[in-house]
């Protein structure tokens, strides 16, 4: 199978108050095309830090990450920013986004600012509006961030990493600040986007959102001690005993 990430030996250390905090250590795994991973594990256990080192947001202390054969671990200043840019995208917890922008012209940006993307404004434009429609949210279109629900803001996030047609997608508690309906919806739509080629991994710490991946990679202080293999999600029926062998995988762990 073809890889799209690969990690080797990565750590990352933080230096505080001059004492040496490792919060990585020595960790490999890789992530083939097409896949959709979750990261789990107790608060603390280095998830959103390993996130952000292998994306390029943070930068390794050692080790390789080897983003579609290119080792982002040694790029700096705009080669890795183009990358991200480009080929990589977002969604957060916390739906960043610009408060003085329409919805639609938030989801836009990443477009506008590529220099790989070579539409047309207006091509961009119906890209945009064409994901809207995908993820159900076109008559937000014109809206300010504060004038639609968490979901609907999400589900924009997902519109927004997704506009430049990224060959993987970094998601960090994409459900974290979402009620139990939204959630479902949101995990739904990037389920569809896994279905459909994209590759995706991300932060959770619900049974529920892990069980609609392929593949759980279980992290505890900065190691990933075990992971578990599920079969490609395809239907809703399969949710009570996918989420079941989840749980009982997670209880075996120690969590």
């Amino acid at each position: 199978m073809e890889k799209t990430l690969e990690v080797k030996d990565l750590c990352k250390t933080y230096i505080t108050n001059k004492r040496q905090n490792n919060v990585l250590k020595n960790v490999n795994f890789t992530v083939e095309k097409g896949e959709m991973v979750a990261i789990m594990g107790p608060s603390g256990s280095g998830k959103s830090t390993l996130l952000y080192t292998v994306s390029g947001m943070d930068n390794a202390t050692s080790g390789e990450v080897l983003f579609d054969g290119r080792n982002i671990a040694s790029m700096r200043g705009s080669e890795l920013a183009n990358l991200r840019l480009d080929e990589m995208g977002f969604i957060f917890q916390q739906m960043y986004m610009l408060k003085n922008l329409s919805v639609l012209d938030n989801i836009l940006l990443p477009a506008i600012h590529s220099k790989r993307n070579t539409l047309s404004r207006r091509e961009k434009l119906e890209e945009g509006q064409n994901l809207m429609r995908r993820l159900g949210i076109i008559d937000i279109a014109d809206n300010d961030i504060n004038e639609v629900s968490g979901g609907q803001l999400q589900r924009a996030c997902i519109c927004r990493s997704m506009i430049n047609k990224p060959k993987m997608i970094f998601a960090d508690e994409p459900t974290g600040a979402l009620n139990r309906t939204s959630s479902e919806e949101v995990m739904e739509e990037l389920t569809k986007l896994n279905r459909d080629g994209t590759t995706v991994m991300l932060v959770t710490h619900d049974a529920r959102v892990a069980a609609k991946c392929s593949r759980v990679l279980f992290i505890v202080d900065g190691n990933i001690k075990g992971e578990y293999h599920l079969d490609k999600y395809t239907s809703s029926s399969e949710m009570r005993d996918r989420e079941r062998s989840i749980n009982n995988w997670l209880m075996e762990m120690g969590w």
